[in-house]
């Protein structure tokens, strides 16, 4: 297994919004949490993804534990993540946005130094390459000279995602990718996730857009009132009287 989520829970004071709750996502697998408000899906997420801090239990990754490593060390082992709301530098281009991204450029005085300035060049040059591909690979070439402030709420999704392609991580978590999306860029955005799942990268997705994230996902993960409610096929999963429930009356 890529990841393994043992026995985690978090606590806000006396609240627990994560309670015991155990998953694991195996290399290359497309999985989707999902849940109500307060259901426990997101604190479980920025958990995982190393925001928030556990109360008890484990989180291992290629199977280190990274239960209290910083976001960026989990990152380093190809660990990354989306938000809800894209945090675009607003006033960088769409491609100046994917170079900001890139590691190890803040080193670059230290990396021209080393390589001396041809050298260097050369690295800029494979990086906007790189950075080129991946706009290619989301469907942003057209913009790639645009300002990101001025993108669409769906293209900034993709922004976000692909700024997260300049790290080549092994699992993206994606938190409410369709969340203020117009129905056709959230074809676009399931299209795109669908060609980086054919890559072998391992998605998590959390959304409340049911009917986009059963069409996605292989498996299925409800959470309800910090705990997992039901775990399987997403067909299945979203029959279960338990789901229907919790999804207030059973509409999902």
């Amino acid at each position: 297994m890529m990841l393994q989520v043992q026995q985690v829970s978090v606590d806000f004071d006396a609240f627990r919004a994560v309670n015991d709750v155990s998953l694991s996502v195996a290399a290359g697998e497309l999985l989707g949490i999902a849940g109500t408000n307060g259901a426990g899906k997101s604190t479980l997420f920025a958990a995982v993804a190393g925001q928030q801090a556990t109360s008890a239990g484990r989180i291992l990754f290629h199977g280190s534990d990274v239960t209290r490593q910083p976001v960026f060390a989990r990152a380093r082992l190809g660990l990354a993540r989306t938000f809800q709301t894209p945090r675009e530098f607003a006033r960088l281009t769409v491609l100046e946005n994917l170079l900001a991204a890139a590691p190890n450029r803040r080193h670059e005085s230290l990396l021209a130094s080393w390589l001396g300035r041809p050298g260097w060049q050369r690295h800029e040059q494979e990086l906007t390459a790189q950075a080129d591909e991946i706009l290619a690979f989301v469907r942003l070439t057209p913009v790639r000279d645009q300002l990101a402030g001025g993108l669409s709420g769906g293209q900034k999704k993709l922004l976000e995602l692909a700024r997260v392609l300049m790290l080549k991580p092994s699992l993206i978590m994606l938190d409410e990718p369709f969340a203020g999306v117009n129905p056709v860029l959230i074809g676009a955005i399931v299209e795109v996730l669908r060609d980086l799942h054919g890559r072998g990268i391992a998605l998590v997705v959390v959304e409340h857009h049911l009917q986009a994230l059963k069409s996605l996902v292989q498996r299925l993960v409800v959470m309800d009132q910090g705990r997992v409610l039901a775990d399987g096929d997403p067909h299945q999963v979203l029959a279960d009287p338990k789901v229907q429930a919790a999804y207030m009356g059973g509409v999902v």
